[in-house]
């Protein structure tokens, strides 16, 4: 596994999840981006046409869904993702159909990263989703 790889696991293991209101950890639900598949940075039209596809693709399967933004504690990057009430199977396909590296998947509470499409690495668990929540008035634009 290269050092960029390394990194990057390291970094999805930091998340920090910007809700406009609070989510009930009491059901099982994943959080998935499209945004950037295969780590590879793409321009934020790129990303608005894949983050519309999973949109569809997530009204498709008829589960409650929130929007959300998955981020690193400092802000300096950020992804538009979705909490979605779906069981950890049909996350890892959603996943991997976007070319994620990764997915967060909460269960009774806890939050665990999750490898789709990123081999050599095992699920960890991060602990209490609650401590990885930053509830906004609004969520950011990232169509810059």
């Amino acid at each position: 596994m290269d050092n960029t790889t390394q990194n990057l696991w390291q970094c999805y293991q930091a998340p920090l999840f910007l809700l406009t209101q609070a989510l009930s950890c009491d059901f099982s639900f994943a959080v998935i981006t499209a945004h950037n598949p295969a780590s590879k940075l793409l321009s934020p039209s790129q990303n608005r046409l894949l983050d519309r596809q999973l949109l569809r693709e997530i009204e498709l399967l008829g589960s409650p869904y929130r929007a959300l933004v998955g981020a690193a504690p400092d802000l300096s990057h950020m992804e538009k993702s979705w909490a979605v009430f779906i069981d950890r199977t049909m996350a890892l396909q959603l996943g991997k159909k976007f070319n994620q590296y990764a997915i967060y998947v909460v269960e009774q509470g806890d939050v665990s990263l999750v490898p789709c499409t990123l081999d050599g690495h095992d699920e960890v668990c991060l602990g209490k989703f609650r401590d990885y929540v930053q509830l906004v008035y609004e969520l950011p634009d990232l169509n810059i």
